[in-house]
């Protein structure tokens, strides 16, 4: 079951990172979020603001080189896992890392495809941009799969 949550335009990075600030607010343990978007779209960007908001310790970037990396949140809160699968090629290669999905909120970029399995829930941002690099306007589509987030507004 999938559901639009909404369709955002973000002007600037500035407001990207105010969303995931937002976003932050309605996360728990188990969540997964996926974030599809070319190079550039604002997809760490996007999650520095959830890690901001979160607590995250430690500096969120993209873990391109690590694949993934887990920041803690503070004494009883969880943590965040950070995922770069651009290099993963399978499910399987995506299990390999260890994640501890049930208690954790993980954001997976370039995840699309590689998640089935691991939960009937989880929340895609689709990230579209200006491919002439005249404009750093993005539309972005929330989508919702599961009983999750059937109740969740944004």
């Amino acid at each position: 079951m999938a559901k639009v949550l909404a369709k955002l335009t973000i002007e600037t990075s500035e407001e990207m990172h105010e969303l995931g600030l937002r976003l932050a607010t309605v996360f728990q343990a188990g969540d997964l979020i996926l974030l599809t978007g070319p190079l550039g779209a604002g997809k760490t960007t996007l999650t520095r603001g959830i890690g901001e908001a979160l607590g995250a310790i430690g500096n969120v970037s993209s873990p391109t080189f690590v694949l993934a990396r887990t920041h803690s949140c503070g004494e009883g809160r969880p943590a965040l896992v950070h995922v770069d699968a651009y290099r993963l090629s399978s499910a399987a290669e995506l299990d390999d890392l260890d994640i501890d999905f049930p208690n954790s909120i993980t954001i997976v970029e370039w995840g699309k495809g590689l998640t089935d399995g691991i939960t009937d829930n989880w929340l895609e941002i689709e990230i579209e941009r200006d491919h002439t690099g005249e404009s750093e306007v993005r539309e972005l589509v929330l989508t919702g799969y599961g009983e999750r987030w059937a109740g969740v507004s944004i």
